[in-house]
């Protein structure tokens, strides 16, 4: 063999023959930090996931999520007297200006406008202290009980304060609705200011949205206090990451690498290929005495490398009647990790079975032939 016949056959083994590597475990500069698998809440990657710190302007992931579970995005609020003036970010809304809760959410996570989360709180709860009050009960129905919120924006409070881990959840859960994935996924857009006479051009703060292809959201965070805090996930076949860092900086770097060492943690993985499913059922009142079935599709998943079993649970009816047609679907192999489902794939006819015709003047004869044996 020629030396260059070698050393393109090692090269072609090298990259399609071989698994991909595992990335190295990352070296985060957070004070907390962790990354989990956002379908399955399991920590991937942790640093002091569980110490209680500040959230800063994270905190408006839970504001948008209070929000959206409890009025219409089309819904024209007036701005309270109350929101207007907030320290920090602002779109400067002003007194009585009407604005929609849509165009205030995109404020408040492109924006991180702080007036629009007083604005927000206001027009859900009729004041800051009512929503800070969904707030905490929401956290308490998610399981978050090292969470806790003091308002709906996020500036330093004594008792306002989340985990690393505990934020991730929050997020995942968030992910969940259509419409904050929306949100929180958009680049740029524009709002209306003072009544519709002039716009706001929102520019989101989340730059992993711009320099990291798979990222879907969500939202960035600074108080003196808490230093840099960054809520991120991305979600690449099939599989969705949520990354969290708490006091961090160099944020940008941490989560990419984050991400990236997670991602390389799942293969996919062929669960069926055309046709590896056959079967034969028996027909009851066919022309012919079984049909064959078998998955005319095929299956494939993203799942962690770890060796993990995979139970297959095949469906199908102890016999068919006939007229069945070729490609009816008379049955399902479902694949299950853990007790839930991976995925499924159909089991169809692969050939037409004709209704068996018996003519009535034989039938007539048989039936009457079994009654002289009885009389």
């Amino acid at each position: 063999m020629k030396k260059t016949h070698f050393l393109c056959l090692l090269t072609f083994c090298l990259v399609f023959l071989l698994p991909t590597p595992v990335s190295a475990v990352p070296a985060i500069g957070a004070r907390s930090a962790v990354l989990i698998d956002a379908a399955s809440g399991t920590v991937l990657y942790g640093k002091n996931e569980n110490m209680r710190r500040g959230m800063a302007s994270t905190t408006k992931i839970m504001t948008a999520l209070i929000t959206l579970e409890r009025i219409p995005t089309d819904t024209v609020v007036s701005v309270a007297p109350e929101a207007c003036g907030i320290e920090g970010s602002s779109v400067y809304l002003t007194p009585g200006e009407q604005i929609t809760v849509e165009s205030l959410l995109y404020a408040l996570m492109l924006q991180s406008a702080n007036d629009a989360a007083e604005a927000l709180a206001y027009a859900v709860a009729g004041s800051r202290e009512a929503f800070v009050a969904l707030m905490n009960e929401k956290a308490l129905s998610l399981g978050l009980t090292d969470t806790h919120f003091e308002n709906p924006h996020g500036l330093d409070g004594e008792h306002h304060y989340t985990t690393a881990y505990e934020l991730a959840l929050l997020a995942a859960h968030a992910l969940k609705n259509d419409v904050f994935c929306e949100i929180v996924s958009t680049k740029r857009c524009e709002i209306p200011l003072a009544n519709g006479e002039a716009t706001r051009l929102l520019i989101n703060h989340n730059r992993l949205l711009r320099e990291y292809d798979d990222i879907i959201g969500v939202k960035t965070g600074y108080t003196r206090a808490c230093g840099r805090t960054l809520v991120s996930a991305a979600e690449r076949d099939g599989v969705r990451l949520v990354c969290v860092t708490l006091d961090d900086g160099n944020d940008w770097a941490d989560h990419r690498a984050m991400l990236d060492y997670g991602f390389s943690l799942y293969e996919e993985r062929l669960l069926a290929a055309a046709g590896d499913f056959s079967f034969s059922v028996p027909v009851c009142g066919g022309v012919g005495a079984s049909v064959t079935v078998s998955n005319p599709h095929a299956l494939s998943v993203m799942l962690p490398r770890t060796d993990t079993e995979i139970s297959v649970v095949t469906e199908l009816p102890r016999f068919l009647y006939g007229g069945v047609r070729a490609g009816q679907t008379v049955g399902m192999v479902r694949f299950y990790l853990d007790g839930t489902e991976l995925g499924a794939v159909t089991l169809v006819a692969e050939q037409d079975v004709e209704v068996l015709r018996v003519e009535k003047r034989f039938l007539k004869r048989l039936i009457d032939f079994i009654f002289q044996q009885f009389t």
